[in-house]
């Protein structure tokens, strides 16, 4: 039978199966002596007397609702008065060597809050850390152990990095040091709404592999490892790494400085649809719209304005909200780029400054503008407006605009409301009453017509739509 012809084939084809399955072996003997196990300690802070623990409690629970102990219920030894400056089990983590001096990389949420962190190697050497920095917009960290001649990882070119290519990550989840897990890549450029667009894997990952690599076949590390989704708090499945560039880039600043440095301009931002895209001229859904523009802030200096659509920054494309504040939180403060907006139905080029981030600023609230006498000639819409005097213009920082006094019909069905401030109708810009009433004359009232409206602080555009 096996010299069939069907029987060769199938010798032949299950031997290609065998040899196209991936080794690990020789990836786990080269880096895992790279790989570290990080405990965190933190001091035991006073407690209320007699406050229950969370294992009491639970078993509390459980004996009033089933009125039996709770199985497998761990023995609860008499309690003791400890020290304060004892310092207590916080929580276990990863993290590899970058350098050979003892420079460590993992999660910021790893070593977050945490009086004394430990870092065991896999040759059972254990040190106390000094954390050199952390950056929680990236869940990036770095600490240091005195050490010398440590096996460094090599980093990978995360450009490289394929969708279905193999990875495996080493790390040490519930405490369990140097486990291997290993899967493919899902995705790249996964946007969670975080900072970053992270790296998508069905590697295995649970709590105790945060701050791990992860590795292609190669041997080098291409990211960090994160973040899980999870309805239950373990592995379903999908888990989330950090891209090893952004994170070099920000441990590099963290053992420069002990921080991060990023840039900012000072703009509220908004998705373009695809419907306000096509009504007014961009074509396509891209960039971002800006809603406000903080007063002094490098935007305002530039000349960006509400209702302009950034769709390019320092010559790089802005496809959605998400690219403009990596863009400009990766632009070293103090540069000057170029930025392109879409204005009035044609792009502009402007230079920006920019600065460096710092605490959200709260936009004092507007007093309400006093009412002038109110317009009908947006009455095939429902609306009726009225201008602004120079004092409300002063106080709301408008060129102009009119105010809305009302808004029914077609226009509240839009979700324009009494106090709004429209600036412009189907790209033609409204500074008065006189500039509302051309653009009313020049609008096909049988079709969609795009008007930006700003309403507090913030700027959006809205379709008004023909009653049918």
């Amino acid at each position: 039978m096996a010299w069939t012809p069907s029987g060769a084939v199938i010798a032949q084809t299950q031997s290609t199966v065998v040899r196209s399955l991936p080794d690990f072996t020789d990836l786990v003997e080269q880096v895992g002596p790279s790989v570290v196990n990080i405990r965190t300690l933190e001091k035991v802070r006073p407690s209320t007397p007699g406050a229950a623990t969370p294992d009491e409690e639970m078993q509390e629970l459980f004996r009033r609702f089933f009125g039996v102990p709770m199985p497998n219920a761990p023995r609860q030894a008499p309690r003791q008065n400890k020290p304060q400056d004892e310092a207590q089990p916080r929580g276990v983590g990863s993290g590899f060597i970058l350098s050979a001096d003892g420079f460590i990389m993992t999660n910021a949420h790893v070593v977050e809050g945490a009086d004394e962190v430990m870092v065991t190697l896999t040759d059972k050497r254990e040190f106390k850390a000094r954390i050199v920095g952390a950056d929680k917009r990236t869940d990036v960290a770095v600490v240091k152990i005195q050490a010398t001649g440590l096996p460094a990882v090599k980093v990978g070119d995360v450009s490289r990095l394929r969708v279905g290519e193999w990875v495996m990550a080493i790390g040490s989840p519930f405490g369990l040091e140097s486990t291997v897990t290993a899967g493919i890549v899902s995705a790249k450029q996964r946007d969670t709404g975080d900072y970053l667009s992270f790296i998508q894997t069905d590697v295995a990952i649970n709590p105790g592999n945060s701050g791990g690599p992860l590795i292609n076949m190669r041997g080098e590390v291409v990211g960090i490892n994160s973040q899980i989704y999870s309805r239950s708090g373990g592995f379903m499945g999908i888990s989330f790494a950090i891209p090893m560039d952004e994170a070099m880039r920000v441990s590099e600043q963290l053992r420069a400085s002990g921080r991060v440095s990023r840039g900012r301009i000072g703009v509220q931002i908004a998705p373009v649809t695809k419907d306000v895209a096509e009504s007014i001229g961009l074509g396509k859904a891209q960039g971002v719209l800006v809603r406000g523009v903080e007063e002094g802030s490098p935007a305002d200096k530039a000349g960006i304005e509400a209702g302009d659509i950034i769709t390019r920054f320092d010559g790089k494309p802005i496809d959605k909200p998400a690219d403009l504040p990596r863009a400009v939180g990766n632009t070293k403060p103090g540069s000057k780029v170029g930025i392109t907006v879409f204005r009035r139905g044609a792009n502009k080029d402007l230079n920006i400054t920019v600065a460096e981030i710092e605490a959200e600023k709260v936009a004092a609230a507007a007093t309400p503008p006093e009412k002038t006498a109110p317009a009908a000639i947006g009455q095939h819409w429902g609306l009726s407006v009225s201008d602004l005097t120079e004092a409300q213009k002063k106080e709301l920082r408008v060129r102009g605009g009119v105010r809305v006094d009302a808004a029914t019909d077609a226009a509240a069905r839009a979700g324009i409301r009494e106090g709004d401030l429209i600036l412009a109708v189907a790209n033609l810009e409204v500074t008065s009453l006189k500039d509302f009433e051309l653009a009313m004359s020049r609008v096909d009232k049988s079709r969609p017509t795009s008007v930006l409206i700003r309403r507090g602080d913030g700027a959006q555009y809205v379709l008004i739509r023909p009653t049918k």
